[in-house]
């Protein structure tokens, strides 16, 4: 099974462009664990809280292990925590770090920022999102992880998205 992350900057539609993958291709999906999770809190979340979001982002992935599909779409994957942490708090737990350097992922689509802004009360940073657009270019860039920029309005991004997918498909 490949695995593909779709990644990039708050409000870039990348739960929009996961679900729209994994129906797609008939193949299951991983939804953001951090949404739920932080749906669930009676405060706001403090930096604790990102180790046990990343913690059961692992969790969520792990679970389709056994799955046979020839894909599985992960709405988010560590590398956001890493960003999220390290542009809040200024650093970012040990362990976030060795599982991304552990966990494999067979490529990555990154959501460009050409999307208006949508206003959710979990979003913190719609006036920096090329700056954070820029974060995660050079985060993927820097990783030697295979990527390509998904850009476009709606059926523009799927059909960028499949094309960039059945690429990977046919080279590997």
């Amino acid at each position: 099974m490949k695995k593909i992350v779709i990644i990039g900057p708050e409000s870039t539609g990348k739960t929009t462009l996961t679900k729209q993958l994994a129906a797609h291709y008939d193949c299951p999906m991983v939804e953001e664990y951090a949404r739920a999770y932080i749906d669930r809190l009676n405060r706001p979340y403090c930096e604790q809280d990102l180790l046990e979001i990343a913690r059961g982002q692992v969790k969520s992935e792990d679970r389709f292990r056994e799955v046979e599909a020839p894909y599985l779409f992960c709405d988010t994957d560590l590398r956001v925590i890493k960003i999220w942490s390290s542009l809040k708090y200024q650093q970012v737990h040990p362990w976030i770090l060795d599982q991304i350097a552990r966990r494999q992922y067979d490529a990555y689509l990154l959501t460009d920022i050409d999307l208006p802004w949508q206003p959710d009360p979990q979003r913190e940073h719609p006036l920096d999102r090329l700056r954070l657009f820029e974060i995660y270019r050079a985060e993927l860039a820097s990783s030697g992880v295979l990527f390509t920029i998904i850009s476009g309005t709606g059926s523009q991004r799927l059909e960028k998205a499949v094309n960039s997918v059945s690429a990977w498909s046919n080279v590997s």
